[in-house]
């Protein structure tokens, strides 16, 4: 049987926070411990002192996991102004869970994963992998965006040693729209620079459901011709700032950092002829204009000169109709196939929220909606890059919400 509570709250005191959400959690699962607690909160939190209240309650011999957040989702709160925060703690006596963290992030993101895995013991009863890192390297500042650490090598790192061994999912942390230091829980310690991961095994299937939101701009392809890291010079051997000059018309987009205002670079990895599929695209959001003004900061370094990128621009109503349609589409899957959804975890990026999509709707609610209605328990976050199989393996996406569900049978 697995138990799960979830707790939530917002006051700027971390310590009386984190007692506070830490109580809720395991009242509201009626339980009297925790085998793993999963813990968000805004980077505005004293995340030190919000560890120590959770301590408090939760004691010393669980492991605690999360970080950083933009803003936090519930079944009934839906939050990212002011001091939120919220845990899911989970009881159970068919489900195993194994911590493992590994530091070094900054350095080199395939070494970090490569030591995470050696941390972690594998067995024929694992089923997921759940990670989180810091997004964050150097923080945004004047006159420049920041410098992001990057999944995909995070992701080789991993995969090198798991070999297809299970699925990876998780998320790049912030704490903030102005990309400020992260801060990662590490199983029993506070720290940055991280990648954190939990083995999942035992008796659970895994279901997830990822939404997406954006189509291309022109339907035009256009070649990277000069690239270096994860900043874009040029596109088709022009300058890229001209040319995204001259898609908004203005100069005004180059103030923002990150560029949220409708665009992001999209990488179709399924068929480029007929009507483009969105599923098939990965998205990478824009970080800014470096200082100089001669290319644009990409929030992954996964792209590479030669590769044919597309302009894309959110579209709000796909981005609801994915997750009116996806949220109870596989809630019937778990229901057809005789198990029962435990617990759901929701990894949203930043962007989609009301407030940064300019929309009057949270798509985020049509989530606490249907799986409130379900009984589902539900922890959700605001992250800046999500981690999930897509298209034959495990990716970091970007404006996408990733649903996992941990399921059991009858």
């Amino acid at each position: 049987m697995t138990k799960v509570g979830i707790g939530y709250g917002n006051e700027q005191d971390g310590y009386s926070l984190g007692r506070t959400v830490a109580h809720s959690a395991l009242q509201s699962g009626g339980m009297e411990r925790a085998d793993l607690v999963l813990a968000f909160c805004s980077g505005h939190v004293d995340l030190d002192r919000f560890y120590q209240g959770l301590r408090s309650v939760i004691g010393e011999s669980t492991p605690i996991i999360g970080g950083s957040s933009v803003g936090i989702i519930t079944w009934d709160e839906l939050s990212y102004h002011g001091y939120p925060a919220a845990v899911a703690a989970i009881e159970s006596d068919v489900m195993k869970f194994a911590v493992a963290s590994a530091g070094g992030l900054e350095s080199d993101e395939a070494a970090t994963g490569q030591r995470l895995v050696d941390g972690l013991p594998l067995s024929d009863a694992d089923r997921m992998l759940l990670v989180f890192y810091d997004s964050v390297r150097v923080p945004a500042g004047q006159p420049g965006p920041p410098v992001l650490n990057s999944s995909a090598p995070l992701l080789e790192g991993l995969e090198g040693k798991l070999s297809g061994h299970v699925p990876v999912f998780g998320a790049g942390l912030v704490g903030d729209y102005g990309f400020g230091h992260t801060r990662q829980f590490c199983g029993f310690k506070v720290d940055t620079q991280q990648a954190v991961g939990c083995m999942m095994s035992g008796n659970l299937s895994v279901y997830q459901t990822i939404m997406h939101g954006c189509i291309p701009l022109d339907g035009i392809y256009r070649k990277i011709t000069k690239m270096q890291g994860d900043v874009i010079y040029e596109l088709d051997g022009k300058p890229v700032v001209p040319v995204i000059n001259e898609l908004f018309g203005s100069t005004e987009w180059q103030q923002e950092r990150p560029i949220v205002c409708n665009l992001t670079i999209g990488i179709n990895y399924g068929e480029r002829y007929g009507t483009p599929l969105e599923s098939n695209y990965v998205n990478r959001l824009i970080t800014g204009v470096i200082h100089d003004g001669s290319g644009i900061g990409m929030f992954e370094s996964d792209l590479e000169p030669d590769q044919e990128i597309q302009f894309m621009v959110r579209d709000n109503r796909m981005m609801l109709k994915s997750v009116r349609e996806n949220t109870p589409a596989i809630l019937e899957k778990i229901k057809s196939e005789g198990k029962r959804a435990r617990f759901a975890l929701y990894i949203d990026c930043g962007g989609r929220t009301a407030e940064q999509s300019v929309t009057e709707t949270e798509e985020a609610a049509e989530v606490q909606r249907v799986l409130k209605q379900a009984g589902v328990p539900l922890l959700g976050f605001y992250s800046g890059v999500e981690i999930a199989p897509m298209m034959g393996r495990s990716r970091g996406l970007d404006w996408t919400g990733v649903l996992v569900i941990l399921a059991e049978d009858f």
